[in-house]
């Protein structure tokens, strides 16, 4: 039988591949983003229940989107600080309100949030809610992983390093990517085929006794 996905984000680099690399291991993927096949505003609570009502049942839950909204603690305000979590962490929260009861009738489901290795590395003090929002997914999964563990569904978070997509080489410096390559084991650069690959295997049979954990995908930057 077909499993079907639905990933957040699935218009951008890392989500992109993740969509690429479902699809070729024979799920049907529905994106959801700002642009592409489902429209929606992850900030917006009512647009997020709606389009998950519009899904119908879905065996894996793949949350790539993210804010990056980026603010010092002297500089933070109330309004950056709820938008970067609204996406980053409550769009994931209400996807998996809606979907996970199905997931809990047939006794099977995957749940993936992509996080980042900056939970253990910030890069910079303008990263704050940024880095506070994936540290708050890994708790997330870690919370949910026992309560439906116990009906057959996985939780588990990938945390990418700085991975080369158009949003991250259209932002940064060419020696920002250079001096993640410094701190790295592997001697490349991160591309989103990894993290795709990675998000992959842990929807896959192969990793049903996998839950509650985050696998680093940052080429042996960080060791967490």
């Amino acid at each position: 039988m077909q499993r079907t996905a639905v990933v957040t984000g699935g218009a951008g680099g890392i989500g992109g591949a993740i969509v690429r690399a479902l699809t070729e291991a024979g799920h049907e993927v529905a994106s959801l983003d700002r642009t592409g096949e489902l429209v929606v505003d992850l900030a917006d609570e009512g647009a997020v229940r709606e389009v998950a009502g519009r899904l119908g049942p879905r065996d894996v839950v793949v949350h790539a989107a993210a804010a990056f909204d980026r603010a010092s603690l002297d500089r933070l305000d109330a309004a950056t600080w709820r938008h970067v979590q609204a996406v980053n962490v409550e769009s994931a929260l209400w996807l998996c309100q809606a979907l996970t009861p199905a997931m809990i009738e047939r006794g099977f489901g995957r749940i993936i949030f992509i996080t980042s290795n900056t939970v253990w590395r910030p890069p910079a003090e303008d990263f704050l809610p940024y880095v506070a929002s994936k540290a708050t997914l890994v708790g997330v999964a870690r919370a949910l992983a026992k309560p439906l563990g116990a009906h057959g569904v996985t939780v588990n978070c990938v945390a990418p390093g700085l991975t080369r997509t158009p949003f991250t080489e259209g932002d940064l410096p060419e020696e920002a990517f250079e001096e993640v390559l410094s701190r790295q084991s592997l001697a490349r650069s991160l591309v989103p085929g990894d993290v795709a690959g990675v998000v992959a295997f842990l929807v896959s049979d192969a990793a049903a006794a996998i839950t509650g954990q985050t696998l680093c995908c940052d080429g042996g930057s960080v060791f967490a």
